[in-house]
């Protein structure tokens, strides 16, 4: 039946969207730094930054300007065409990192998406020779690698595996930090391993330096691929520019996402130059290297590479991660983990969801959390956030935890 055609709408009937997640009554009409407003005018202390996306936090003035001033040039060219955001993204990127060349997409499932397609396509051109049909990829159990049907296959999310039967074939999952484990499900169709260098919706479990150091050398011993999917953990969120800092190592692939944008819709895929395979029609996207998009990565990734900045990170984790323990140990929890200002708090029994919930309603000023698991609470603030909004999110969860455990 056709509808009667509407130029007007309840202001907050929210029939009309699909319900794919469980939203709390709330409508967020600002967001400035650390702070959202809500549209009673409600403040929140934010320590989900839209799942680390926000890494300057809510509207910096940086991708106002990068906003305003791309979109009076030209917004949309098509990726059939070079454009100068771009070009200079790339560059800024290949300078700052081991790769040598860059893809642009529109979110880390995307990125993700791209390398399993490269080292598939690679593992065909260089890895087929013996008749070996080589295209299957190690990833690691509790991973999250997307949400397209590929990259769910790929992850290691436990109930995946059925909600959108048949998976995706060539996907095998080993534990994380087990190096034999990975060495076990090697074959003659193994073509790249692929992790998170600190899984973030898994739990906020970091690979150990060994670990990637062993990793690296199994995978260069069987001429194989090592990807890194740095869509949460990369872009300064470690204290590092890239995770894969931390353990002194070069992969052969990485993927970005989240924090590249900065609260935009941009993703990349980077490689080493040999491994850089896909030839014209491989690979392609709508607005991939969309230079309104990339204008904002450049602007973001110059800020993130300021003087002092990455320093600053590191910093402030350690001031978190302290605060973290202390709280740990005064309310009788399991301590915590993380790299960087990416935190976990191990809560030692299932209430994160209340946690979440009444930090939430807390008056006059709510406190936004995120619990990936009931037993833990997972912290992604903005990179450039002050101490004092630290310690007032210590304070706040304090106090909840407190009531809580009364």
């Amino acid at each position: 039946m056709n509808k009667p055609l509407h130029n007007e709408f309840t202001r907050y009937d929210t029939d009309s969207l699909l319900t794919i997640t469980n939203r709390p009554p709330l409508v967020f009409t600002e967001g400035q730094g650390m702070w959202l407003t809500d549209h009673n005018g409600k403040r929140y202390l934010d320590y989900l930054q839209g799942w680390a996306v926000n890494c300057l936090g809510h509207s910096p003035a940086c991708i106002q300007q990068a906003l305003v001033e791309q979109s009076a040039k030209v917004i949309n060219p098509s990726p059939a065409f070079y454009n100068e955001p771009s070009i200079a993204l790339a560059s800024l990127l290949t300078k700052n990192s081991c790769f040598d060349r860059v893809f642009f997409a529109n979110s880390g499932a995307e990125a993700n998406e791209g390398a399993i397609k490269l080292a598939r396509k690679w593992g065909k051109l260089h890895k087929n020779a013996a008749g070996e049909n080589r295209y299957e990829i190690i990833t690691f159990d509790h991973s999250f690698h997307g949400r397209t049907l590929a990259t769910m296959s790929a992850s290691g999310k436990a109930g995946w595996g059925s909600m959108f039967a048949p998976q995706v074939p060539g996907f095998t999952h080993a534990h994380l930090n087990d190096l034999a484990s990975v060495a076990a499900l090697i074959t003659n169709k193994t073509v790249a391993v692929m992790l998170e260098p600190v899984q973030g919706e898994g739990g906020v479990i970091p690979a150990t330096k060994e670990f990637m150091q062993g990793l690296r050398a199994l995978t260069e011993k069987h001429g194989l691929l090592l990807i890194v999917d740095e869509v949460q953990a990369g872009m300064g969120r470690t204290g590092k520019l890239f995770a894969y800092e931390l353990s002194d190592i070069e992969p052969d692939i990485m993927t970005l996402g989240k924090g590249i944008g900065g609260g935009v819709p941009l993703s990349a895929l980077l490689c080493k130059e040999k491994y850089a395979c896909f030839e014209p029609g491989d690979q392609g996207g709508t607005y991939n290297g969309n230079p309104l998009m990339t204008a904002v990565g450049l602007a973001v990734l110059n800020t993130l590479l300021a003087p002092g900045f990455l320093q600053s990170v590191i910093d402030k984790g350690a001031y978190l991660q302290s605060g973290l323990e202390k709280l740990s140990a005064k309310h009788g929890m399991e301590g915590e983990r993380g790299e960087g200002l990416l935190r976990a708090l191990k809560l030692g029994s299932d209430i994160g969801g209340k946690i979440v919930e009444m930090a939430r309603d807390m008056e006059p000023v709510g406190l936004l959390l995120n619990s990936p698991r009931p037993d833990l609470l997972r912290f992604m603030p903005a990179l450039n956030l002050s101490i004092g909004e630290i310690d007032q999110m210590l304070e706040m969860l304090d106090e909840v935890v407190k009531i809580i455990k009364s």
